[in-house]
């Protein structure tokens, strides 16, 4: 842990200039505790208040699996239910199968797309140059044809911690390395495609690997304004390979990191989401006082087929929503995946 006075004296600093401290003055920040961390995270959201205001943000989502391109008539169906519950997003997980064919991922925008007016999330950087190199594209045309067929934006995710060395070690050596990773979102983001930033923590990496990986998203954004938001999750399913030797992301860490976050990225990025399906709810409320503004998506999971798409069961309900805001005295608004306002005719969270 920091000693008391460093860590006051980075926080009078930081008052003044949020995202001006040395990287050692925000991992001091990251050791904060007691009297300390309380300051930390109010100041933190006393800066999320200056940036985005008071509102509790949220959009009204669901996941679909990309395998889902082999069952059209079924995605289709799962399509028009997720706009009947007043979806304005689909996100997309998972690789397109292999036997599915080279122009799948394509046809899987196009499909959704143009089934409903809807905000489509999909393609990690890695599922982004598989998709590329089966159709014997660069990942550039992939990601400029993506976007004319109908993609929105795609997920940051699989960022990790933007690292080698662990990357190498949490995924047994099967990861993408940190720059193919960075050269694909900033791809992304140069054929006008926004993206999530994400970063996943309390595992084998240091403080300063955290502040180091925080540290690349801001190189990005100043790059490409690309990043809509930044998503701190810890690491929850632990790899079999890394059984004993994950630390495990304890509520002080995970507040201070959200605090820091908002600090360190404070003129770069606006949005600190919190991470609910990764967090209990006494944590989702710490970190939304201290930092964070946004819930993310609401996930649905319809009633057609409630499986259909990852982290199904997990739900986030508009009456969930207006109960966390009532307990932070915080109004809610219902976004777009860009931030956008919602036409009054589709919102379904927070409508007074």
């Amino acid at each position: 842990m920091s000693a008391p006075a460093a860590v006051r004296s980075r926080l009078a600093a930081a008052e003044h200039d949020p995202a001006g401290l040395p990287d050692e003055g925000y991992v001091e920040l990251l050791g904060a505790e007691g009297d300390e961390l309380e300051a930390l995270c109010g100041l933190a959201d006393a800066v999320r208040r200056d940036t985005v205001g008071a509102g509790l943000t949220v959009v009204v989502n669901r996941n679909l699996a990309a395998a889902l391109v082999t069952e059209p008539e079924h995605l289709d169906a799962l399509v028009d239910e997720a706009a009947e519950l007043g979806a304005t997003e689909i996100c997309v997980q998972g690789p397109v199968p292999e036997d599915a064919g080279p122009d799948a991922p394509l046809e899987l925008v196009r499909r959704i797309t143009d089934r409903q007016p809807l905000h489509l999330h999909a393609f990690r950087p890695a599922e982004v140059a598989q998709a590329a190199d089966r159709a014997g594209l660069t990942p550039r045309e992939f990601l400029t044809a993506a976007r004319e067929a109908g993609l929105g934006s795609v997920p940051g995710t699989a960022a990790r911690i933007l690292d080698d060395d662990v990357r190498r070690l949490l995924t047994d050596g099967a990861d993408i390395r940190a720059a193919r990773w960075i050269e694909l979102v900033t791809t992304a983001h140069e054929v006008g495609l926004r993206s999530t930033a994400t970063i996943v923590y309390g595992h084998v990496e240091t403080p300063a690997q955290q502040i180091a990986h925080l540290r690349a998203f801001a190189a990005i954004q100043d790059r490409t304004g690309g990043f809509t938001e930044l998503i701190a999750m810890p690491l929850v399913d632990v790899p079999e390979h890394l059984a004993g030797r994950v630390r495990g992301a304890t509520p002080r860490e995970t507040r201070a990191l959200h605090a820091v976050a908002r600090l360190l990225l404070h003129g770069r990025i606006d949005h600190v989401q919190a991470a609910w399906p990764k967090l209990d709810r006494d944590t989702v409320l710490d970190v939304l006082r201290g930092g964070a503004d946004d819930l993310g998506g609401l996930l649905l999971d319809g009633t057609l087929d409630p499986a259909a798409g990852p982290e199904a069961g997990r739900v986030l309900t508009a009456a969930d929503v207006t109960a966390i805001a009532a307990e932070l005295g915080r109004p809610v608004r219902q976004r777009t995946t860009l931030y956008g306002e919602v036409p009054a005719e589709r919102v379904t969270v927070g409508r007074s």
